[in-house]
C-alpha cells in the first residue's frame, strides 16, 4: 500500500496505461492512509465511498487516453464542488453544497481524475499557517507542532503525507508557495488569467489563481497542463496558446538568463536562507544558466501595497455573506439584527480583521489615501517587473524568509505572520508566474524553498529551469509517519 501512495504521478499514470496496477488498487491505497492520518487533520470533508466506487467504473471501462486515468486526487476546499460540501474553511459556508463545478476541478475530472475529498485550509485562504480554519490547524508531517504554511496548508500536509498523488491550492499572496516551501513539495502560482476563477470561493479578485502541487516539476507540469485553459465564464480568463507543459519540459537551460534582485536581501534575513539562496545561484550556473544582478526597486512597497489592495477586495467579495440566500443564517429581532449576528458568529476573528481593514481602506476621505495610492505602487511593482525582464528570462529568490514555524507561534502577531509572505507578495501583484521547489533544510532538517520567478504566460521557462534545478539540488523528503499508529 506504502509502496503505491509514494509512486509520483508520473509514475501512477504509466502503471495504469500498462496495467500493472488498477484505479481502484490506487484509490483504496490513498483512502487506506488518509483514514489513519486523521491527526494530520487535513481533510475537512472525504469523499472516499464514492471515490471508490468511480475508480470501479474507471476499471470497467477504462480510457487510457486521458491524462488522469482513473487517478484520486483531494483538493482545497474553496474549489466549489457538485454536490460535495465546501465550506471555504468557514463557520459561515459550513452546510454550503454547491450545485456547480469550477472550471479548475472540472478540467481535473474530465481528464479521469477523481475526487478523494475536500482539503483543509485557511478560512477564506487568508493566512499563512493553516491556524484561521474553523476546523482545527493542519498538522506538517514534517514533524509535530509545526505549521504547514497556507492558506493551502491542508493541501501542502496531504501531498507531503502521501494522502493525494498531486494537489490544487490557489494563491493570493503565497498561498501555494510558501506552504509547498514549508513541506518540502512543489507548488506553482501560474500567471494570473491562465487558470479559471470560475467556481473558487473568491478572497481577492485580482490576486487569486488557482495552481498544482506536487511532489516533482514534471508531476506539476502534468496537472497544470489539466487545469489551465480559457474559460468564458470567468471575464478575468485569458485565450492563449497554452503549451504542452509536461512534453516541453527539458533540462537544457544553457544560456538562460536569470536575475538576482538585490532588493530580497531584507534586513534580519537568517544565514541559513542566504546560504540557501547562494546555493541556488550555484545550481543554476551548473545547469548553464548565466546569473545577472538586477533591481526591483519597489519590492520594499509589496507587502503593505498588498495589504491594503487584498482586504479592499475581500471586503467586498465577503460581503454576499450575510445570511439570506445560502450558508449560516443566525436569528435576529429583525434584518440588520440578523445580518450583525450571521457575520459575527460565521466569520473568524482574521477574517473580521481583513474585512475591518478593506472597509476603512474604501471608505469615504480614505479611498483615495489608501486604496487608490495602493493601486498605483502596484502598477510601479509591476513596471519593475517589466524592466528586469528586458534583460533576464527568470529571476531566482528565496520562496520564504524562513522555514516552518511552531503551530501557534505566530497566532497573536500578525504583522510578524503577514511578514511570511514577503517574498511571494510582489508575483501577485504583477500577476506573474513564480514556482517554488525544495532546495534544502535548516539546522532542524525542516525543509526550505526556493522560487523561481517568470514572464507572464512562459510558465514553460519557469517549469524547466525548476526541472533542471531539481535534478542537481536532488532533494528527498524525509518522513517518517509519525502520526500513524
Amino acid at each position: 500500500m506504502t509502496e503505491i501512495t509514494s509512486l509520483s504521478l508520473f509514475e501512477l499514470i504509466k502503471n495504469i496505461k500498462e496495467k500493472k496496477i488498477s484505479s481502484n488498487e490506487v484509490t483504496k491505497s490513498f483512502v487506506d492512509r488518509s483514514q489513519k492520518s486523521k491527526k494530520l487533520n487535513a481533510y475537512v470533508t472525504e469523499n472516499f465511498e464514492n471515490c471508490l466506487k468511480l475508480s470501479k467504473e474507471f476499471d470497467n471501462k477504462p480510457n487510457f487516453d486521458l491524462k488522469l486515468p482513473g487517478i484520486p486526487i483531494a483538493v482545497k476546499d474553496l474549489f466549489c464542488t457538485n454536490e460535495v460540501r465546501t465550506t471555504a474553511g468557514s463557520n459561515i459556508l459550513n452546510n454550503f453544497v454547491p450545485s456547480y463545478e469550477s472550471t479548475v476541478t472540472q478540467n481535473i475530472w474530465n481528464e479521469g481524475g477523481i475526487l478523494l475529498g475536500k482539503l483543509n485550509c485557511d478560512e477564506f485562504a487568508m493566512g499563512s499557517s493553516n491556524e484561521t480554519s474553523f476546523f482545527g490547524n493542519v498538522q506538517n508531517p514534517i514533524a509535530k507542532d509545526l505549521v504547514p504554511g497556507g492558506s493551502s496548508g491542508g493541501s501542502s500536509a496531504a501531498l507531503a503525507a502521501n494522502l493525494t498523488p498531486v494537489t490544487i491550492g490557489t494563491d493570493t499572496g503565497g498561498s501555494i508557495r510558501q506552504p509547498a516551501s514549508f513541506t518540502g513539495t512543489v507548488g506553482l502560482k501560474p500567471t494570473y488569467g491562465s487558470c479559471s476563477r470560475y467556481g473558487i470561493v473568491a478572497f481577492a479578485s485580482s490576486l487569486d489563481q488557482a495552481g498544482p502541487m506536487s511532489k516533482d516539476v514534471k508531476d506539476c507540469s502534468i496537472l497544470l497542463e489539466v487545469i489551465s485553459s480559457f474559460d468564458k465564464k470567468d471575464s478575468t480568463s485569458i485565450d492563449f496558446k497554452r503549451n504542452n507543459y509536461s512534453s516541453e519540459l527539458t533540462k537544457n537551460i544553457k544560456g538562460i538568463k536569470i536575475g538576482i534582485p538585490k532588493e530580497y536581501r531584507v534586513d534580519g534575513m537568517p544565514d541559513e536562507i542566504e546560504k540557501l539562496w547562494k546555493k541556488g545561484i550555484d545550481y543554476a550556473k551548473d545547469c548553464g544558466a548565466e546569473i545577472i544582478d538586477i533591481s526591483l526597486p519597489h519590492t520594499s512597497y509589496a507587502l503593505p501595497t498588498y495589504y491594503i489592495v487584498a482586504p479592499a477586495e475581500a471586503s467586498s467579495n465577503l460581503a454576499r455573506y450575510d445570511g439570506v440566500k445560502y450558508g449560516l443564517r443566525s436569528p435576529g429581532e429583525n434584518l440588520i439584527d440578523m445580518y450583525e449576528k450571521t457575520r459575527s458568529e460565521g466569520f473568524g476573528e482574521e477574517v473580521k480583521r481583513r474585512i475591518m481593514i478593506g472597509t476603512y481602506v474604501l471608505s469615504s476621505g480614505y479611498y483615495d489615501a489608501y486604496y487608490l495610492k495602493a493601486q498605483k505602487v502596484r502598477q510601479l511593482i509591476k513596471n519593475d517587473f517589466d524592466e528586469a525582464y528586458n534583460k533576464v528570462d527568470a529571476i531566482l529568490t528565496p520562496s520564504t524568509p524562513s522555514s516552518a514555524f511552531k503551530i501557534g507561534e505566530k497566532s497573536n502577531d500578525p504583522v510578524s505572520m503577514y511578514l511570511n509572505d514577503i517574498f511571494t507578495v510582489p508575483v501577485n501583484l504583477a500577476g506573474l508566474p513564480g514556482i517554488s521547489i525544495p532546495a534544502g533544510v535548516d539546522k532542524n532538517n525542516y525543509p526550505l524553498g526556493l522560487q523561481i520567478i517568470g514572464k507572464p504566460f512562459d510558465e514553460q521557462t519557469v517549469l524547466n529551469i525548476a526541472y533542471s534545478m531539481e535534478e542537481k539540488i536532488n532533494y528527498k523528503n524525509k518522513i517518517t509517519d509519525w502520526w500513524i499508529k
